[in-house]
């Protein structure tokens, strides 16, 4: 690699993060070597976040900085991941921050096995109350693509998060987020790299990662036809031998509707749901983590 090409790009998408914008450079910019670049996208915020991403380039003249019109965060995603020029691309939060050393620490394993189509490493959970909790990344065996989803999609066996994950960028050019979708649209994409090749995993903590109420939503109105279009997306650029778990994955979907509408106290709604999981895959609408809901739906507890 020549001095002038980029290992690894840190894309930051933020919208209205002005208030944290600041802490989640700061943990970048003591990191940054030659082959690291940083790349902001302002999705057209309207608070502060132009006048502090103008102090942070005056500071540190390599932060770039693209303002798009509001499109969402997966459109500011996909803008960073087209402007990067780096090989590897890690997707930074602005309301998250990287830990000391997690850069270094990326670098290294990607320049030991250039093969590697992602990398998942350890989280730290931040809650509002100021609790903290340390999650070491989930295993990832050598399997076929297959077995990998199904570990991913269906058994929840494998946990991949942004600001704790390196992708790369040539993947995420060839199955970009989907910007219809609001909510989960994260799924597909790592659905699709999972797949696609070598994955390592660190044990060492790469981000600090900030948990707060409110977290936005699609309308319950038309949640069903948000979840069908969730399982088309995930299913667009999974190889043939995947699309053996697409009904499983169907009923999955109904499954997460089926909990929130009875969390919501919906009953006919969570009956329907419930029954059209069944109808679809009875082995998926029976594992035992709905088994106690369902009873209470139907028993009335």
């Amino acid at each position: 690699m020549s001095t002038s090409e980029k290992l690894i790009s840190i894309v930051v998408p933020t919208y209205n993060y002005g208030h944290m914008l600041e802490r989640c450079l700061a943990s970048v910019v003591e990191q940054v070597v030659e082959d690291i670049e940083l790349l902001v996208i302002n999705d057209g915020s309207t608070d502060d976040t132009e006048a502090i991403l103008r102090e942070q380039v005056g500071r540190y003249p390599f932060i770039r900085v693209v303002t798009q019109q509001n499109a969402g965060a997966a459109a500011a995603r996909n803008h960073g991941i087209r402007l990067a020029q780096g090989r590897y691309v890690l997707l930074l939060d602005a309301d998250d921050e990287l830990t000391p050393g997690a850069i270094a620490e990326l670098r290294r394993l990607v320049v030991a096995k250039p093969e590697t189509v992602m990398v998942l490493g350890g989280q730290i959970s931040v809650y509002s109350n100021g609790q903290e909790r340390r999650h070491a990344p989930t295993p990832v065996p050598v399997a076929s693509p297959k077995v990998l989803a199904r570990r991913y999609l269906l058994q929840k066996q494998i946990s991949i998060s942004h600001c704790c994950s390196l992708f790369r960028r040539d993947l995420l050019l060839r199955r970009p987020y989907p910007e219809q979708l609001r909510v989960g649209e994260d799924i597909p994409v790592f659905a699709y790299l999972l797949v696609n090749g070598p994955v390592l995993t660190t044990e060492k903590l790469l981000a600090r990662i900030h948990k707060h109420p409110g977290s936005q939503r699609h309308s319950r109105g038309s949640e069903e036809a948000y979840a069908l279009e969730m399982v088309r997306e995930v299913f667009a650029t999974l190889p043939e031998e995947c699309q053996a778990l697409r009904r499983r994955y169907t009923a999955q979907r109904y499954l997460s509707l089926f909990r929130a509408a009875l969390l919501a106290g919906d009953r006919p709604k969570a009956r329907c749901y419930h029954w059209k999981a069944m109808s679809l895959s009875p082995l998926q609408a029976m594992r035992a983590t709905y088994v106690r809901k369902v009873l209470r739906l139907y028993m009335g507890g």
